[in-house]
This record gives C-alpha cells, structure tokens and sequence, in this order.
C-alpha cells in the first residue's frame, strides 16, 4: 500500500518530500543515499518543480537510470501536467565557491512512448517517419584518430552528398568503439542539411522483429513500402541477420531498391563483411559495393582527446597526470574509457573528495579489476559444469554422450545470451566447433527450454548464477 501523503501545490519541499517518499520504496537504499538525497527543491511555479542537483554529471546520470521513476511520482504528485527542471549546482575544487548553472532540460510528465510503425496507415509517402537519432551524437563530438579516420572522413563525405560515394558505406570494429554514434552522427548531419529527407535508424534486431510482425499481420507489402519509401537508411548490427533467411531475403530487396534509386544505406557490424556468419553470399557481395572501414582501439593520443572532449562537456576539471593515468590504464575501448571517468566523478561528487592522482588510482584499479571479472564464456561454462555434475574438460571435448552434449549445448545458448562473443569465438573455446554447429546448439537449446522441462529447470538454475555472480560484482 502507498503512503498517504499530504499535498500541497504550492511548497517545493513539501511537493519534493512527498516525491521522496514514493522513490523511496522503488529504489535500493544505497540508490537513494546516493543519487536522491543530495537534491534540494528550490522552487515550484505552475505545476513545475526546479531541483538543484551538485553537477552536470549527477543530473545526467539521474536523467539515464531514474528518468520513467521520476516522471511517474512527479505525475502522482503535481498532476498529469506536472513538470520537472534541473538548476545545477557546480562544487569547483579548483577554484573556491560554488557556481549555480541552470540547465534547461525539462522533462513533462506526459511520456508519448514508442511511436508506432506506420506500415498499415494508408498515404504511408505523406507520414513524417520518427528518424530514432538520438542529438547526443554528432560528429563534433566525435574524436577523430588513427583509429577512426577513414570512417569518420567516409560520414563527413556522405553527409555533404548522401547517395553519391561510399554507398553503401559499412562500418565495422568491436564493441564500444563508436560504431552506433558515428551511425547517428551522419544521420544527424544529414538531417541538419537535408530536413527533408526520410532518414531512419534502427538496428538488425528491431527490423527483424517489425519484419516478423509485418508477416504475422499480412502486412509485408506495406512493411517494403516504409522502408523503400526512405532517402537514408541507416542500419546498426547487420551481423544479427545470420541465420533469418526471411529477413535476409526482405533485406536483399530493399538493399537493391534502394540502391537503385541513389538512396544512402550506411551499416555497421562487429566484423567485417567477408567474416560474417550465415549471411547469404549475394548479400555480402553488396555490402562490399561501396567503402568499408574498420574501427581499432584508440590510441593513447586518442584517448586523451576523448577524455579532455567528455570532461569540458561534463565541466568538470582533470589534472594532466590525472588524465594521463588514465588513458594509461583502460586502453581497449571507448565505453571503458568513459566508465572509468564517470567513476571518479563520482566518487568525487559524492563522497566530496578532490579529483588527484590518489583518488584516480583508486578508481581505476577497482574498474579494471571489474572489467576483468565481466562474465566470459569460461565462467559460463563452469557454472553448466557444476550443474551438470561434469568435469569442465569433458564439457568442452568431443565426447557424444547426451548428458554431455545437452551441457555443452546449454553452455554454448547461455554464452550466446550473455557475451558479446560470435557464434565462431564461442565455437573456439568448445574445441574449435564452427559456427554452424554453435548455431545448431544454440537452436536446439532454445527448442528444448520450451519441450523439456527438466532441461529448463536446469538452465534456469543456472542463469539464477549467473545473474547472482553479476550483482555481486
């Protein structure tokens, strides 16, 4: 039952305490200390409620992780038209005082939700189509390096003549090098030049499951019709295709009606073209027709440009032996980079301590202790092993005895679901199995959880330790 609160439109600490105490059961009380208390209200005009937060870096983190909490006990509080506005309050160690920077992200309590596919609204060539490009992601933020810069330069030039040169343009690297914001970036620099354009981001995934849905609802035709209706198709994590034939049949379509008409089709995967799995061969053949460029760990120069980039953006100050510390120590990729730096943040905002060589050390060390921990296919295997009763060799060797093919394709469906791992890496690890029979294992997996109970319960059991292992870290 929900605490009976006394509401007053009027009083911001009395509206802002009865929205405390409503997040104060969503959220664990670590959460709460942390990210909740340190807020102070500060006024309340037309149903709209001003906060003061310690940072920019705080409201963007209460923004990402709090934002659908927020805007339900703000509506329960002030009303379907209730509003929420960040002040920002900046601690400089730097220098004494304290700076007050209002910030202008308002949010409405009123959440639109998901706009829906249009595939079976009549006059689809009239319908504003929702792009899905987030304005986070531009190429001024975007660091040029060694790493990128073929990339980077093939977007620059796409955005000034869409359709023309590197069409398509395929981009390919790791995960957490940029590949998804380098997609976005052109996406926005096209619509900044072209507001006219159809433009439309979206992963393999969502336009494997529209596709699915279009099917089921007889409703293919207007589903090729949305989409050979767009100037710029922009297309994120191509390498899910493998294995749909249905989807890759629809897609190989699409690509060449597109094509055909000078329409701009940029794609991104983990791997390059001629690597991808399960991919029909008359698709890879177009994906190589226009420019593909890869995406490489930055380098230490990089690094450094993209720390000193998010910290003027975050405003906060970083000593260069601070920084240098850093780039020093987390190398393999960009997410891990920025991990590390809101960390330290972090610690300082919270726990008001100064950002020195000391405290990044102490951070750092934590984090690349807990990125090196991240589940693997190995811990996955082991916990099957233990389930199983079996020996991790037998696991992982060529034995055909049931008990031990069913763990082994329990192991191989659970490191699809956990790890970023392709279907030939994980194969690599159970005794050099190619991607066809990793992908077989996963398929057989997924028929079984659904007819077999016991091998159910089992995985079940199993994803419990996983899932344990992870929130103790």
């Amino acid at each position: 039952m929900e605490p009976t609160l006394t509401r007053s439109l009027n009083d911001p600490i009395q509206v802002w305490g009865n929205i405390l105490e409503l997040i104060k059961g969503s959220v664990p009380k670590d959460n709460f200390r942390k990210w909740f208390e340190p807020i102070v209200p500060v006024k309340l005009v037309d149903q709209a409620l001003t906060i003061q937060v310690p940072n920019k870096f705080f409201y963007e983190w209460i923004e990402s992780h709090f934002l659908s909490l927020l805007r339900n006990c703000v509506r329960k509080e002030l009303g379907d038209k209730g509003k929420l506005e960040y002040q920002i309050l900046m601690d400089d160690y730097q220098k004494p005082g304290l700076i007050k920077k209002p910030v202008k992200s308002t949010f409405d309590v009123d959440d639109p939700g998901a706009i829906a596919n249009p595939f079976v609204i009549p006059g689809i060539k009239k319908i504003k189509i929702e792009t899905n490009l987030s304005p986070k992601y531009l190429f001024e933020n975007f660091i040029e390096g060694n790493c990128n810069r073929v990339a980077r330069q093939a977007g620059l030039h796409i955005v000034q003549k869409p359709g023309h040169m590197f069409n398509p343009l395929v981009i390919y690297g790791n995960v957490a090098l940029g590949k998804t914001h380098l997609l976005q970036a052109i996406g926005n620099g096209i619509h900044a030049s072209f507001p006219d354009k159809n433009i439309i981001y979206t992963n393999a995934e969502k336009f494997t499951n529209q596709f699915i849905t279009a099917v089921k609802n007889n409703s293919v035709s207007e589903f090729s019709n949305f989409y050979q209706n767009l100037d710029v198709l922009l297309l994120d994590d191509i390498q899910f295709f493998a294995g749909k034939s249905g989807t890759q049949e629809i897609f190989f379509h699409l690509f060449n009606q597109l094509h055909q008409n000078g329409k701009q089709i940029v794609l991104a995967s983990d791997r390059a073209p001629k690597d991808l799995n399960d991919i029909e061969e008359r698709l890879i053949s177009r994906f190589k027709w226009g420019l593909t460029a890869d995406l490489t760990a930055p380098d230490f120069e990089t690094r450094m440009a993209i720390l000193q980039s998010k910290t003027e953006q975050d405003q906060v100050h970083l000593a260069d032996n601070v920084m240098e510390f850093i780039c020093h120590n987390i190398k393999s990729n960009i997410r891990e980079l920025e991990g590390a730096l809101v960390r330290i943040i972090a610690e300082s905002s919270l726990n008001f301590k100064r950002i020195d060589i000391e405290l990044a050390k102490e951070v750092v060390q934590n984090f690349v202790n807990q990125v090196n921990q991240e589940l693997s296919v190995e811990i996955i295997s082991k916990f099957v092993a233990e389930q199983y009763k079996l020996p991790i060799e037998r696991l992982v060797g060529k034995s055909r005895q049931r008990q031990i093919v069913l763990a082994r394709q329990t192991a191989m469906y659970l490191a699809k679901q956990h790890t970023q791992k392709s279907l030939k890496q994980i194969g690599e690890f159970f005794g050099g199995k190619d991607h066809a029979t990793v992908l077989y294992s996963c398929n057989m997996a997924k028929y079984l959880m659904d007819s077999d109970m016991t091998f159910r319960e089992r995985a079940e059991a199993i994803e419990k330790k996983i899932q344990k292992s992870q929130r103790a870290k």
